[in-house]
């Protein structure tokens, strides 16, 4: 078992709970250089919102898009995107990586901007 496949393992775990709620979910995935942050509907087919580092608006913003300032960038672009939708409640999938750092600061952002999880 090595890093990636032991967080894929929490992963899995997490959403075999999620899906049993029929929620929509708040789906983050991070890498090094970036951050992305998805919101899945409750069926889990179609993606409602999202938002990244990679986006134009968002690099100009923030040039070095895997720093903590980027994920709360990001954190408030998927909320306001959310609330367009008409979507006030999610269920927070962090894709099995541990609650701090970027994953934090981007969730903190989130609820600030609106979002109840």
């Amino acid at each position: 078992m090595n890093k990636t496949l032991v967080r894929q393992r929490r992963a899995r775990k997490t959403r075999a709970k999620l899906a049993e709620l029929k929620m929509v979910r708040l789906c983050i995935h991070r890498t090094n250089l970036h951050i992305y942050a998805q919101v899945i509907s409750g069926c889990g087919t179609q993606v409602l919102a999202a938002a990244s580092t990679l986006e134009a608006d968002v690099r100009k913003d923030v040039p070095n898009g895997g720093n903590v300032a980027a994920a709360k960038l990001v954190g408030k672009l998927i909320a306001e995107r959310a609330k367009s939708k008409g979507i006030e409640q999610v269920a927070f999938d962090r894709s099995g990586f541990c609650y701090h750092g970027r994953v934090q600061a981007l969730a903190d952002a989130a609820r600030e901007s609106g979002l109840k999880f």
